[in-house]
């Protein structure tokens, strides 16, 4: 299983390379965004680890493009820790962030989770007829729990992982009001310390996304001064 660490302290980008060898995985490294980017079109990585400031191309860039033809789980690292900057790597497609300096366990356990989570994943095509109860349907959005897919009328849509967790909680539990902080202890699965904005991010990108008229979604409902819930 393949890893890409990308980052322009070399001393820090060798100490990550051998924590996570140790833990038996294949670590690639780069040192900017461009070759970040060109490395991820051409390599098979379970996941990316990107750094925010860079040479050539920072890490938002980067991390856009990468989603531009990638659903790679990635997770951003920066020296600040300013809720901003968090924000825009989730509007630039991060799965995850952490501000350095860091603690390697933390970045292990990070790891883990995100790939244990996206190794569910198939590229396989749905089935014609689904059956339950891996298959969610909620008017013209279907998610499949097993492959993880999801589909707006039919149509494949590419869901981030976090994207999918989050789209895939809320249609479990349809008619639910659930808070920002409530989604964030329930979906990110452990104690994040970021702003709750981040869950008013990827509701907006699985709008823009599943929902016919992103302006006046059918499904992905707020419920003013509560939170959020899916209306069947």
């Amino acid at each position: 299983m393949k890893i890409l660490v990308v980052d322009d302290e070399k001393l820090l980008v060798k100490g990550i390379k051998f924590n996570l060898e140790n833990e038996g995985y294949t670590v690639d490294t780069a040192y900017d965004g461009e070759t970040a980017v060109n490395m991820a079109q051409e390599g098979d990585y379970a996941l990316i680890i990107l750094d925010l400031m860079m040479p050539k191309k920072d890490g938002l860039e980067a991390c856009q493009e990468i989603r531009s033809f990638s659903t790679v789980p990635i997770i951003m690292l920066t020296a600040r820790s300013e809720d901003a900057d968090k924000l825009m790597g989730f509007e630039s497609g991060a799965d995850d962030y952490i501000t350095k300096p860091f603690n390697i366990l933390e970045l292990k356990a990070r790891v883990r989770a995100l790939i244990r989570r996206s190794s569910l994943t198939t590229a396989a095509p749905a089935p014609a007829e689904p059956e339950p109860p891996d298959v969610l349907r909620c008017g013209h959005i279907t998610l499949d729990e097993k492959r993880r897919g999801a589909y707006k009328n039919g149509q494949e849509v590419e869901l981030t992982m976090k994207e999918f967790d989050l789209m895939l909680f809320l249609m479990k539990n349809p008619g639910k009001v659930f808070s920002r902080e409530k989604l964030l202890d329930l979906v990110w699965g452990y104690d994040y310390l970021g702003d709750t904005r981040t869950v008013d991010v990827h509701i907006r990108r699985l709008r823009e996304k599943l929902e016919l008229n992103p302006a006046q979604p059918e499904h992905i409902i707020t419920k003013w001064g509560v939170g959020y819930y899916l209306a069947e």
